[in-house]
Parts: C-alpha cells; structure tokens; sequence
C-alpha cells in the first residue's frame, strides 16, 4: 500500500490472481490490461508454454498453443491480453489477428492515431492503430528509427476498403 494512507483513503487497484488462485489487489500497474496489445519479454518457459513479464509479481501466461513461433526466453513478443473464457485468467496470446476490429474504420484523412509498432514487411511495418484496427506504415513515410513495441503518434492517410489503414508519421499536405 503506499505511505501515508488511511483507513477509510479510496486507492485504485489492480486486482488479479496470484499462483494460489487468491484474489491479490496492487497498487502496481500491469504493461497491458485485459483488451490490450502489448510488446513484452519472456520471463521463463515451461512445459506448457511461456510466462511473460507484464509488470506484476506474478507473469501473464501465453500457452504453446496461443504461440506463432515458440517463444524463447528473454524474447519480445507482440501478444494481446485477454480473459481465458474457460478459466476466468488474464492471459496472452500472439495470434494478434483474430483480436484485430474487422468493422470499417471511422477515420478520415489526417485524423491523429496511435499506432504501436507490430511487425516489419517488405512494405514498412504493421502497425495496430488504436488499439483495434490493422494498419501499415510505408517506408517511404519512416523518417526515423522504428522499433516493434513502439507507440507512435500517427496521422491517417488513407482508409483502405478492406478497413486497413495507412498512416503516417506526420500530417499529409494537400
């Protein structure tokens, strides 16, 4: 609990399970929420799959099979942060697109995004674009380094038919 605080002091909590399945409420923030994606490192790897570190005592767990690549130790991964419909626990998954919005956009041309830096291609990077919608940044917008975790501000230079959004990292003229 922090200092100085009384009984009676409203705080805000971050309530979660611990190994023992008891409800533990911290003061800490987690890197991610529930409905989030999130860059985070492999603490450890065990026979089920891999514990990363979110910030918190306990690791958020990604099971083998929520894995694209086996995640090795010490990695960064792209992974969403969800709620396991069978267990009721917080846990990761690097299968971003099955989280990814499949509604069309509402944005219009030059409308300030966030977009966080998900994977390089040929192209540019991918990127999630307010932290629901598929989106790319070209290489011929980079100006500077781009590293994947990273969260940008962006501007919306075209809004694709398919719903994927092409943003760059400064307005577009006329």
């Amino acid at each position: 609990a922090p200092k100085g605080i009384a009984v009676g002091d409203e705080i805000d909590v971050f309530i979660y399970l611990d190994q023992d399945e008891r409800p533990i409420a911290t003061t800490q923030q987690p890197k991610a929420m529930v409905g989030d994606f999130a860059c985070l490192r492999v603490a450890w790897v065990n026979e089920h799959g891999a514990f990363l570190d979110w910030g918190l005592m306990k690791d958020v767990f990604c099971p083998f099979g929520e894995q694209k690549v086996k995640m090795e130790k010490d990695n960064y991964y792209m992974v969403y942060i969800h709620l396991d419909e069978e267990s009721y626990r917080i846990v990761a998954t690097a299968k971003i697109e099955k989280h990814l919005s499949r509604e069309m956009p509402k944005m219009n041309r030059n409308d300030k995004v966030t977009a966080l830096v998900w994977q390089q291609t040929e192209l540019g990077y991918k990127v999630i674009v307010n932290n629901m919608f598929r989106g790319m940044i070209y290489k011929d917008q980079i100006f500077k380094p781009l590293r994947i975790g990273q969260k940008v501000e962006a501007y919306v230079s075209n809004v694709r038919e398919d719903g994927k959004i092409d943003v760059a990292l400064q307005m577009q003229g006329r």
